[in-house]
């Protein structure tokens, strides 16, 4: 009796997560129809946002803010993924006992700090050093970028920690026992039995850096044009949407909701593709 009505429980949990993703698309699809029906898959090439006259409705496309999610995003991932695999690899298998926990912690307590307080950091702390270094204004891509990367460590470094710490002690002893290196423990034993940990961190860091909001707001600069290079203000989707959703109306309303559809839409399938990809992957190898 128990576990038929647990299997109810936990059925009805894991739908309601599905219930959730369908609901979010379509409402954003409802209340993005009005811009859809006017300015197509053209709002995907179109770099104008042009609000109208009170008898006018508008031009508006999503090029600019979505290379700029795309640019920051990947700046990101480049900076934090060496460094969280090399944070992992530190606390499993080559940091003495003692400092585990200390740092353990202190990569932890990233993770807690707000948002706000990263971009609050980065516009009076690090822009200055990049203004320097690089000139211009200091806020920009790279910025962003840089601040983004910082935010998704923690959570990248975690995750595959404790994937790292499943690996069974008998494989690694077995390893060196054959006269592997302590280096070739970790790239052929640790990193492959850890890969789905691994991967699944990534994963997640994206779907964080993707979606941030008030960092970028603060670093990006909020410039509806393309950057000439890196160190140059654009914007990106959370800002244009945290900047213009209170005051957007009408047409621009709706465009704004074709944007957070299509940002739903690139995490959607980027990590239907990497899950889809790795887990056959898996499959196969098994």
């Amino acid at each position: 009796m128990v576990a038929r009505y647990f299997s109810k429980v936990s059925f009805m949990a894991a739908m309601t997560s599905l219930v959730l993703l369908v609901g979010i698309f379509l409402v954003l699809t409802i209340y993005a129809l009005d811009s859809i029906s006017t300015f197509g898959l053209g709002f995907l090439t179109s770099t104008d946002w042009k609000v109208g006259a009170d008898d006018e409705g508008g031009v508006f496309g999503g090029l600019v803010p979505i290379v700029g999610t795309l640019l920051t995003t990947l700046i990101a991932m480049i900076i934090a993924t060496p460094i969280a695999m090399g944070i992992a690899v530190f606390l499993t298998e080559v940091a003495p006992p003692y400092m585990v926990k200390p740092v353990s912690i202190a990569v932890e307590l990233l993770a807690a700090i707000p948002s706000i307080i990263y971009g609050m950091w980065g516009l009076f702390y690090l822009a200055p050093i990049l203004q320097a270094i690089f000139g211009g204004s200091g806020i920009g891509v790279l910025t962003a970028g840089i601040v983004l990367s910082i935010m998704i460590i923690p959570f990248m470094a975690a995750i595959t920690r404790d994937s790292m710490n499943t690996t069974p002690n008998i494989l690694k002893e077995s390893a060196y026992a054959m006269g592997a290196t302590k280096f070739e423990v970790i790239r052929d034993v640790v990193v492959p039995y850890a890969k789905i940990g691994i991967i699944g961190s990534i994963i997640l860091a994206f779907g964080r850096a993707i979606g941030e909001t008030m960092a970028v707001a603060f670093l990006i600069g909020s410039v509806f044009s393309f950057p000439k290079g890196l160190t140059e203000p654009t914007t990106s989707i959370p800002v244009v949407l945290a900047n213009n959703f209170a005051e957007a109306t009408d047409l621009e309303l709706s465009s704004m909701f074709y944007l957070a559809l299509l940002l739903f839409m690139i995490s959607f399938v980027v990590i239907f593709v990497a899950k889809w990809y790795f887990l056959r992957g898996v499959h196969h190898a098994k």
